[in-house]
């Protein structure tokens, strides 16, 4: 089959896969083939604690169940996710030479055991509580994530991504068109849909809830209003851009917070329904996008983006402030990030100096302080 043969091909598939679950395991084998890698995988991960992969091949369950118990906080990339935006496509060798990253525990106690050297990753949706993201892994036989890897990668991740928001939000394999309004009731989350005008076409149970409160959401006109103009102005930004199609989600982005009169914080997420299976469900009501809207957790901790940008940490400079908090002491940190502890204790000065402290409790103290994305709110 031509290279332009299988790309169709691969495409189809992972459509059929936002339809079908049970197909991703091959999607992913095939992804994998495509960008020339051994295996593949498909993930979310919350800043809680409980996170798992959705999907993935070519690691063993053990391997799995190491790396987001124990070795996700070790692994170069996973810093790096919260600094990407949304499509971009990088690999570990961008965010460290490759020759520190053989020399990490990451690498030594995870990678290098199953024959690992480097992987191809793209973030596909980022929001203020999580990230989801997907990777094709490098073998030793395969070499580094070169540019034509990430090219072919650039190629099918668009894709990916729109099948990943479109399984997400709404199960289409089982939902049909007339069964829609029933359907989205079942959801705790309030749900709108709207036309690009930010004109209401439905509301689910929730959302009516939403809207005779008024604390947030209210209709005015027979249109969606936020009460903070802020993010009102962005929800309707993002409505103007649905009705133009799929590719404005990850321009615009796709959460949006919203604060409540009371103080209080809630997420929108928005779901463009322009394409394939969602824009036929969509069609009885002439929308052109799903919102979602639900309640931030108290203890949702903020996320390490937001202390690296307050202070304006670099990408090592985080990892080292993220090291010295949980796991302590210097020598430990340098012997589980792979550098030198002298070069712990010039970045550990860098990070010092940038949050105005000078003691390992105090940024411990300065972590937990984030902690809360309603503390200072109510």
């Amino acid at each position: 089959m031509r290279g332009e043969e299988k790309l169709s091909a691969l495409i189809g598939d992972i459509y059929d896969a936002a339809l079908d679950p049970s197909r991703w395991e091959a999607v992913l084998t095939k992804s994998a083939e495509f960008v020339q890698g051994a295996g593949a995988a498909l993930w979310g991960r919350s800043l809680n604690p409980a996170s798992n992969p959705y999907y993935d091949v070519g690691v063993s369950p053990h391997y799995k169940k190491l790396y987001f118990e124990e070795y996700f906080r070790l692994d170069p990339l996973g810093v790096a996710y919260f600094f990407l935006d949304v499509g971009e496509v990088i690999s570990s060798s961008d965010i460290v030479p490759h020759d520190e990253f053989v020399e990490t525990r990451f690498y030594k106690e995870w990678a290098r055991p199953q024959g690992f050297v480097d992987n191809v990753a793209v973030l596909l949706e980022k929001s203020a509580t999580s990230f989801a993201g997907f990777a094709v892994f490098r073998h030793e036989r395969n070499g580094l994530g070169d540019e034509p890897a990430r090219y072919r990668m650039r190629l099918i991740c668009p894709h990916v991504r729109r099948a990943v928001l479109i399984g997400k939000v709404v199960e289409l394999k089982t939902m049909e068109a007339a069964t829609f309004a029933e359907t989205l009731d079942g959801l705790s989350a309030g749900m709108f849909l709207v036309d690009a005008g930010a004109r209401l076409v439905h509301a689910n149970a929730a959302g009516q809830t939403m809207l005779a409160t008024a604390d947030f959401l209210h209709a005015a006109g027979g249109r969606l209003v936020a009460i903070d103009p802020q993010a009102d102005h962005a929800l309707r930004d993002v409505f103007t851009a649905a009705g133009s199609g799929d590719a404005a989600v990850g321009i615009k982005g796709i959460a949006v917070p919203i604060k409540a009169r009371s103080g209080e914080q809630y997420v929108a997420h928005v779901l463009p329904l322009t394409s394939g299976a969602r824009e036929r469900a969509g069609k009885t009501y002439t929308a052109a996008a799903a919102v979602f809207v639900q309640k931030a957790a108290l203890e949702t901790p903020v996320p390490p983006e937001v202390i690296a940008r307050t202070y304006k940490l670099t990408p090592t400079e985080l990892r080292v402030l993220l090291a010295v908090v949980e796991i302590g002491g210097g020598s430990d940190v340098a012997e589980a990030l792979g550098i030198s502890a002298e070069t712990v204790k010039t970045h550990l000065g860098h990070v010092y100096e940038k949050t105005g402290t000078n003691r390992q409790a105090d940024l411990v103290k300065l972590v937990a302080g984030f902690s809360s994305p309603l503390r200072g709110l109510t």
